[in-house]
């Protein structure tokens, strides 16, 4: 796996934009399949979650989790199955990223010192990751100029970019994950 170029997730994003319904259809089908547990987090509870404060941004960001899934096929090949992966092994990503993500924020109470620890990890696996930066700040700018067309989008718009950049380290953790494991 490589860090993706603004070019390729270009080209990439093109490619998932004009697949037909039926092609997309059986994208989802195959993802449902392939990564049962990632599927329910990305298309059912992430979505419900934004969904509180815009039902429009979760609709966003389903579309955009779809174009992502597009990238990451087309950039790195088929999808990991989760036949192949460690048990539990999405429930402990998410709750790694979690913790990291609330060290991040002065809002959650916690111990200094393992604040710190959490901080320094997080951003020492951000740069190990291949955080996938040019498509982030792809994604990133359509939650932006969707969220600029509706006011009540706005408030969204943190929550929307948050979940867009942990499912982004998600397929970064999933593929590597698989890559390591051949």
């Amino acid at each position: 796996m490589h860090e993706l170029t603004k070019r390729e997730v270009y080209r990439a994003i093109e490619h998932a934009k004009s697949i037909d319904e039926a092609a997309g259809r059986k994208i989802l089908e195959n993802f449902e399949l392939e990564q049962t547990a990632l599927a329910q987090t990305l298309f059912g509870m992430f979505p419900s979650v934004i969904a509180e404060q815009n039902r429009d941004m979760a609709h966003l960001f389903m579309d955009l989790c779809f174009d992502t899934i597009c990238v990451f096929e087309q950039a790195f090949g088929p999808l990991p199955s989760q036949k192949h992966m460690d048990i539990g092994w999405l429930e402990k990503q998410a709750l790694l990223l979690d913790t990291e993500l609330k060290s991040l924020s002065a809002d959650v109470p916690m111990d200094k010192r393992i604040r710190e620890k959490l901080q320094d990890r997080f951003v020492k696996r951000a740069k190990e990751d291949l955080p996938q930066l040019e498509l982030t700040e792809y994604l990133n700018l359509a939650i932006d100029e969707f969220a600029s067309e509706l006011p009540s989008r706005v408030p969204a718009i943190r929550i929307t970019r948050t979940l867009i950049f942990v499912t982004v380290r998600l397929f970064c953790n999933l593929y590597g994950h698989a890559a390591n494991r051949k």
